[in-house]
């Protein structure tokens, strides 16, 4: 949208993670008075905030939606999204972090260290770290960082815990399914982690009782976003990513375990 001032813009926090924390920060050093913040989790919507975002348009202002789901119908010549999943998602997408960070037009100087890593925490989680060179004590940082940004509890790190504990293993080890009694997945990924002293996992289905969710190669993620709409997905895809649905559950499984049975059969045939 040209022709914006920054002074208009009136910005509005989605889902709280640290990426979402440190938007926060940003925005309370640079644009103090000009957010909300209602302390949401993942899945947020546009009406958490409708009195607001009314009230700001209604005063000629613009309003800068960050990770929400607009179900508002929203006048997109009107509003800012701000986003990386889904369409926007991408291992050469800009993070919601790096889009407020040059809403702001804030200097490159001001770009930090940290500001850096949780950038590519949030695009490409471990990945990402890596590929900025992150060290083992960064990585430990950030992550203890974002599951704490989450609100995730000693009980369900201990919850998480047992899960990983009790992998179900599938197609030779190339899924592996956990049974998680809530949603806060990053407790159980984090302990599978190699780099944070896990055994690793090529592609993971977590089931929990309201959701289920997927952490894999770039294709297994294609394939389930094909196979069943109305879900979430992000991540430094192509290569690598992550994909989520509410009620799905063990079809999911099923469904990957054909899709990956099929795999491995077209690749022994071949091979000569």
């Amino acid at each position: 949208m040209s022709g914006v001032e920054k002074r208009d813009l009136v910005f509005f926090l989605g889902g709280h993670d640290l990426e979402m924390a440190t938007v926060r920060e940003l925005l309370e050093r640079h644009a103090p008075g000009r957010f909300h913040d209602r302390g949401l989790r993942w899945g947020a919507k546009t009406s958490a905030y409708r009195a607001e975002i009314e009230a700001c348009l209604e005063r000629g202002q613009t309003p800068v939606v960050i990770e929400l789901e607009d179900d508002l119908g929203l006048d997109r010549d009107r509003v800012i999204k701000v986003d990386h999943h889904g369409e926007e998602a991408g291992a050469a997408a800009a993070t919601a972090l790096e889009q407020v960070f040059a809403l702001l037009g804030l200097a490159q100087g001001q770009w930090n260290r940290w500001l850096e890593l949780v950038a590519a925490n949030d695009r490409a989680y471990l990945r990402g770290l890596g590929e900025i060179g992150a060290s083992a004590e960064e990585v430990r940082r950030v992550r203890e960082a974002d599951r704490a940004a989450q609100g995730i509890t000693a009980r369900e790190e201990e919850q998480a815990a047992a899960a990983a504990g009790n992998l179900e293993v599938r197609c030779g080890g190339r899924l592996q399914v956990a049974r998680l009694p809530h949603s806060r997945t990053a407790a159980l990924v984090d302990r599978l982690q190699p780099e944070l002293g896990g055994p690793g996992f090529e592609n993971l289905v977590v089931l929990s009782p309201e959701e289920v969710n997927v952490f894999g190669a770039g294709e297994v993620i294609q394939a389930l976003t094909a196979a069943f709409p109305s879900g979430w997905y992000g991540g430094a895809l192509p290569a690598y990513g992550y994909w989520g649905h509410a009620g799905a559950g063990d079809e999911v499984v099923r469904f990957l375990e054909r899709y990956l049975g099929n795999l491995a059969l077209r690749a022994n045939f071949l091979t000569p």
